[in-house]
């Protein structure tokens, strides 16, 4: 069992990786295992990881891949080229869950996670694979204005919307959700007090690291109770 499951990770690297990509393993069974796509920010897309950000500082994308992996995901990620084009990039994406699905891996067991620009990336993705089952995580990428210039995102699947009531770039994202046409199966949104801005998801923060978490190993219900979703 062991030898097979080290087989089925092979393959899926290779299926993934025709691009450079981190796939961050921690074991197990490759059919059962819960798998999560990290789509990072813009600011992570154009710098080094070690330049700081001048007003958010330290640009924490390793430490926020290690803590998903730390609570026992499969991880899928990689820092983008500087001029990815989202769309393009979504598509990139959408081949790639097809690769996991092909392997015999459940769209349930698949979650795509994305902060500002990766949280725009992974809308696009949820709009081109229109699948009920799999999972989203949008974190601080959702403004008004989208509706008329971005018409063409339309959610499907399970959806966590996370925005901080300080953020000026993510804010609630109930009127995409009403706009879309597709089947949601699931909708619940989180609304954070960090205090820290768009900032808040440069770093691997409690705060939407456990909802984040919670969602891609489908305890769907626990998100429900305000109670337990820990706030500042």
């Amino acid at each position: 069992m062991r030898r097979s499951t080290s087989i089925i990770k092979i393959m899926l690297t290779l299926l993934l990786c025709y691009q450079p990509l981190l796939v961050f393993c921690n074991g197990g069974n490759a059919r059962t295992d819960k798998y999560v796509f990290f789509l990072h920010s813009r600011f992570t897309q154009l710098f080094d990881l070690e330049t700081k950000h001048p007003e958010y500082g330290k640009n924490e994308y390793l430490e926020i891949v290690q803590a998903f992996k730390e609570n026992g995901l499969v991880v899928i990620s990689e820092k983008r080229p500087p001029h990815t084009e989202v769309k393009v990039y979504a598509r990139k994406v959408v081949s790639q869950i097809d690769s996991l699905l092909k392997l015999g891996v459940k769209p349930n067991d698949i979650t795509i996670i994305g902060t500002s620009m990766g949280g725009y990336i992974a809308q696009y993705v949820s709009s081109f694979m229109k699948n009920a089952d799999l999972n989203f995580v949008f974190i601080g990428c959702y403004q008004e204005s989208d509706l008329k210039t971005l018409p063409d995102i339309n959610w499907c699947g399970n959806i966590l919307s996370i925005y901080a009531i300080d953020d000026s770039l993510g804010v609630s994202a109930c009127n995409r959700m009403k706009q879309s046409k597709l089947k949601v199966s699931r909708f619940v949104e989180i609304a954070l007090q960090t205090k820290q801005k768009h900032g808040f998801l440069y770093h691997p923060l409690k705060e939407w690291i456990w909802p984040s978490v919670q969602w891609a190993k489908g305890n769907y219900a626990v998100l429900n109770r305000k109670d337990t979703v820990p706030v500042k």
